[in-house]
């Protein structure tokens, strides 16, 4: 009987050593993930009203009227490098229903957020904006418009296009 207890405890003993020696034993393997993003160039104009209107007033009065201010917000994703533009131009002079013209030139904006005021042009598109590099601008686009008593009566009109380029 005593042998088949130290049987009992020898047996138990290697059960043991042998369960210890696998835990010990661990196995262990790695793998590895690429992660990648593909990003690519965006452009995003948004305009907080897409027209601009002056009430009549007295030339003696009031030399310049103003429109309500356009709300101009720009968003650009490109390379550090490249080079991103916000221009606008006017597809001719403003011109009522019996083509009488008020000329676009006598048009100009003012702004701000990072964005620069000018006089409109028919021939030419103007910078409105230009940096370097991604990132957003926003500003309050203000019209103005030499008042004048030459101008002929009616509702002169013109289209004006923005374009935002971002390479």
């Amino acid at each position: 009987m005593t042998k088949a207890v130290w049987g009992s405890v020898f047996t138990a003993a290697v059960i043991l050593m042998g369960a210890s020696s696998a835990a010990a034993q661990q196995a262990q393997d790695t793998a590895s993930v690429t992660v990648s993003a593909q990003v690519n160039a965006k452009a995003k104009l948004t305009m907080g009203s897409t027209t601009a209107t002056f009430a009549d007033a007295d030339p003696d009065v009031t030399a310049t009227l103003s429109a309500t201010a356009i709300n101009v917000g720009v968003k650009a994703r490109t390379s550090a490098a490249a080079n991103v533009t916000l221009t606008v131009q006017a597809d001719g002079d403003l011109t009522n229903e019996d083509n009488a013209t008020i000329a676009i030139d006598q048009l100009s904006w003012t702004i701000t957020g990072g964005l620069t005021a000018g006089t409109m042009s028919a021939t030419t598109a103007q910078t409105l904006g230009q940096w370097t590099g991604g990132g957003t601008q926003t500003g309050p686009q203000t019209y103005k418009l030499e008042n004048s008593w030459n101008y002929r009566t009616g509702t002169a009109q013109a289209v004006i296009t923005y374009t935002l380029t971002a390479p």
